[in-house]
């Protein structure tokens, strides 16, 4: 893995910003002294997030205890009830998000609605 650079000027220490010259070349310079380098490399970045889980975004198990159930089918084990809960997620005059925990413990897939 490729470690991450943020280029600094050797002689005041300041960061340095990219800036095009000469039809679409690039070079690092300083926005204090005159100091530059021409970049001969591409320079790519990726990054990729993990995305949160359905019981990180609620609060873990704590917050599926002490909930109501209802009879709703789960869409992984077709088990007839799961645990719900609604929250606020968007703005007020949207409706609530009721998210499901399915009640089969072998199972306790999560969905939302």
């Amino acid at each position: 893995m490729a470690t991450k650079m943020i280029p600094f000027c050797s002689l005041c220490g300041n960061m340095m910003f990219v800036e095009e010259f000469n039809a679409c070349k690039l070079k690092m310079v300083c926005k204090i002294c005159p100091t530059f380098y021409n970049i001969t490399k591409t320079i790519t970045n990726r990054s990729y997030y993990k995305l949160k889980e359905i019981d990180d975004v609620l609060g873990g198990e704590e917050a599926w205890k002490n909930v109501d159930s209802t009879e709703v089918v789960c869409p992984k084990c077709s088990h007839g009830r799961a645990y719900f809960m609604q929250l606020q997620t968007r703005s007020a005059d949207e409706p609530m998000t009721t998210f499901y925990k399915c009640c089969n413990y072998e199972c306790s897939h999560n969905w939302r609605d």
